[in-house]
């Protein structure tokens, strides 16, 4: 039987985020991409991906979908038998937060979120990426097929996420850290943090690639998940 993989979408994401890595690794694992259209808070995203979870399994998230993997692991450390977060944090939310992530959320509710693809997805690529027609069309309809009310109930999820620095610091099983060199939304700098706070985590930062690592750089996160998938 194989093992259970989960990749859990981020902000404004769908399962074409994570088409690649799954497509690639569906022969090896029972891959299930998890998308978070409806609830509003990390704990009932954390509630959905345990609700038809098997006993054991593998479990990636990207951007929020890292956060909602950590809250995974606060409610099931036992289950996750290894844990990859790609371009996230663990921080609860900063001063000021709420007011900048509400203007593009009232913006997308009064005029839907067409009108927020290019200011939302733009600065998550890497400079290099911001003139790629293809990656930014499909980047563009992604958002494109997101409404006013998911993105506001996302937003909400995460001006209200928990501080998760105890779960990285109490985290037992093999943990890959992945971020773009030109993240500017989850820096690199913060996954080195995150790095030092867990024990025997492995850190692989990527050259030419931003906040969509998956979509900028879709071999190179690949090979850094088989490693990891791999590791013991």
């Amino acid at each position: 039987m194989k093992k259970t993989l989960y990749l859990l979408c981020g902000l404004l994401c769908d399962e074409v985020v994570w088409a690649a890595q799954a497509q690639a690794l569906q022969d090896d694992y029972d891959v299930r991409v998890i998308t978070f259209l409806q609830q509003d808070s990390m704990q009932a995203m954390a509630e959905k991906v345990l609700a038809d979870a098997p006993a054991n399994f593998a479990l990636a998230g990207h951007s929020m979908g890292g956060r909602v993997a950590l809250e995974v692991c606060r409610r099931a450390p036992q289950r996750v038998e290894r844990l990859a977060l790609l371009d996230t944090g663990y921080e609860a939310a900063a001063p000021g937060e709420a007011d900048k992530r509400a203007l593009l959320v009232r913006q997308a509710l009064a005029e839907g979120t067409d009108a927020i693809a290019a200011a939302w997805g733009l600065p998550m690529l890497a400079p290099c990426h911001r003139e790629d027609p293809h990656l930014v069309q499909a980047i563009f309809d992604m958002v494109g097929r997101m409404t006013g009310k998911i993105y506001a109930a996302q937003t909400h999820a995460l001006l209200n996420r928990p501080d998760a620095a105890d779960v990285l610091a109490s985290l037992a099983c093999p943990t890959l850290l992945l971020c773009g060199k030109q993240d500017g939304w989850s820096p690199p700098q913060r996954h080195e943090r995150m790095a030092q706070m867990v024990p025997h985590a492995v850190l692989e930062l990527v050259d030419d690639c931003g906040h969509m690592s998956m979509m900028e750089q879709p071999e190179a996160v690949l090979q850094a998940m088989r490693r990891w998938l791999a590791s013991r």
